[in-house]
């Protein structure tokens, strides 16, 4: 069972490919190559030990000047954002970039870079960084940027916080930039994408009278209404804006059939369409996917169908999120088969597979508890090398944790490991609880040393169960490793509610 979670030492990347690999490599542009290196170098930045050992001997010995294309870069960026790598790492990797390659930064990978950092709250370093490249590299700072940024913030911090951040970006890092609507709409979906509508109507009339609003403002804030699920403000929102004057566009109608979709009201969606149709407004592959979605809330697969196949009578081409949404309708209709059917159709087409449709034919084996087909998938997804998002691990994590099937949740973790990725936390919380529950120590202990061995903390809870079967079973150098790991990992990382601090002060005599 062991040799199940023991780290992969090996750097070399596979060269045998799969026909999904070779379609993958297809859609992305990329060759054989380049996918090998990207994943090289992905492993051997999440494994490489932290904060124990520098990162910049082990880049300049594996990556050749000539390999730090922006393409290449933005790539691995992306994969470590992907894996939850620690951001720190992805730091050290984005400055060895800027200062080694011989080829023009790109904003994608700033903004990736400044993702990795934020989502794990190392706010400081973004900040560092924003003015690190505003001095060398200034054009590459965008909209996007600051919107990255300032999500996060209103998304972490408080409303003064965000509005500090503001106020940050348009007199220390847009030097000499004019601030007006399309950074106001910025600010404003930072608080509408985190469903603070209360904090997003202040910034608005705090803000108008400086900054004019146009369409996309109020879109923005529509969205907000809609993520909030409160229909009526939707609409007494749209009303409002069309009182003052704006004319909805495209995207106001799609934002309003998905708020009605959401709840239900398929028929309201549809007569939505009709009218966008009188307005000139011209559906989009976004409208249909919508309507399908809503079709299937409301178990009316017959019409799923049918908007599905009216896509090209549009003019129109179906995308990933329309096969998904059809996908998700059949799923809800327990048939299984044919939304199996349709994964094979993409591939047909080539259309991409993304971490939604894994999640959502997961999701349907699992209701129709058919253990024998989810695990015939479970074992075709790693086939295919696809990796999903953090939901689906967890989902997965659990239903072999909850079926008494550890040998496939330790095949999971070593699968993701050997992909280049950290689990995330909350993997490492149910992988431990079964473990420990069963007995299984010295593996519960090797996954949580794996975990701190990448830079990531485990949690407290975890952290708490495995040292009660520690102590009870006398093992308490194993309990001392992961201490030492756990305040090795302290003088680096900044404090974050619920990580575990080590062994509690009542037992440091042991």
């Amino acid at each position: 069972m062991l040799a199940l979670i023991r780290l992969n030492q090996s750097n070399q990347i596979p060269r045998k490919t799969t026909p999904y690999l070779n379609f993958i490599i297809k859609l992305s542009n990329l060759s054989l190559e380049n996918v090998a290196d990207i994943d090289k170098i992905t492993r051997i930045i999440n494994s490489h030990p932290f904060p124990e050992e520098s990162l910049q001997p082990a880049l300049h010995q594996h990556i050749p000047p000539a390999t730090l294309s922006p393409c290449f870069v933005e790539n691995v960026l992306g994969r470590l954002f992907a894996s939850h790598s620690n951001g720190l790492k992805a730091l050290e990797f984005f400055k060895f970039y800027l200062h080694q390659s011989q080829s023009c930064p790109s904003s994608e990978a700033l903004n990736k870079a400044l993702h990795i950092l934020t989502r794990m709250r190392y706010f400081d370093k973004a900040w560092e960084l924003l003015e690190e490249t505003r001095n060398t590299h200034p054009s590459l700072i965008t909209l996007k940027s600051m919107s990255i940024m300032l999500s996060k913030i209103a998304k972490y911090k408080s409303y003064d916080d965000t509005l500090e951040a503001f106020r940050r970006m348009e007199s220390d890092i847009f030097v000499g930039r004019k601030f007006g609507s399309d950074e106001f709409n910025v600010l404003l979906k930072a608080f509408c994408t985190q469903r603070q509508m209360k904090e997003a109507r202040s910034v608005f009339h705090k803000m108008y009278p400086r900054f004019p609003s146009n369409t996309k403002t109020m879109n923005i804030l529509l969205l907000g209404f809609k993520e909030s699920g409160d229909v009526t403000a939707v609409e007494l929102f749209y009303h409002d804006m069309v009182r003052r004057g704006f004319h909805p566009d495209t995207i106001t109608y799609n934002i309003r059939i998905d708020a009605y979709s959401k709840k239900g009201c398929f028929g309201d969606g549809l007569r939505l369409v009709e009218e966008m149709e009188r307005r000139n407004c011209v559906p989009t592959i976004e409208t249909i996917t919508t309507l399908i979605h809503g079709a299937g809330l409301v178990r009316n697969l017959s019409k799923a169908w049918q908007l599905f196949n009216e896509i090209h009578l549009r003019n129109l081409v179906a995308d990933t999120g329309a096969y998904n949404a059809l996908i998700s309708s059949l799923v809800k209709s327990k048939d299984i088969k044919s939304a199996l059917s349709l994964m094979d159709e993409m591939i047909e087409r080539h259309i991409e597979h993304d971490s939604v449709t894994y999640h959502t034919i997961f999701f349907g084996l699992m209701r129709s508890n058919d253990i024998g087909g989810l695990i015939e998938f479970y074992h075709k997804m790693t086939e295919r090398n696809f990796v999903p998002k953090t939901r689906t691990v967890v989902m997965l994590m659990k239903y072999f944790c909850q079926n008494s099937r550890l040998d496939l949740s330790l095949t999971l973790w070593q699968y993701l490991l050997d992909q280049g990725y950290c689990p995330h936390a909350h993997a490492l919380d149910l992988l431990v609880t079964g473990l420990c529950s069963r007995g299984m120590l010295q593996e519960a202990f090797e996954c949580c040393k794996q975990m701190l061995g990448r830079g990531r903390h485990m949690s407290e809870s975890s952290f708490l169960m495995l040292e009660r079967f520690l102590i009870q079973a006398g093992d308490v150098d194993k309990l001392r490793k992961l201490d030492q790991m756990i305040k090795k990992l302290e003088t680096i990382l900044p404090p974050s509610r619920g990580h575990a601090k080590g062994i509690s002060s009542s037992r440091e005599r042991i």
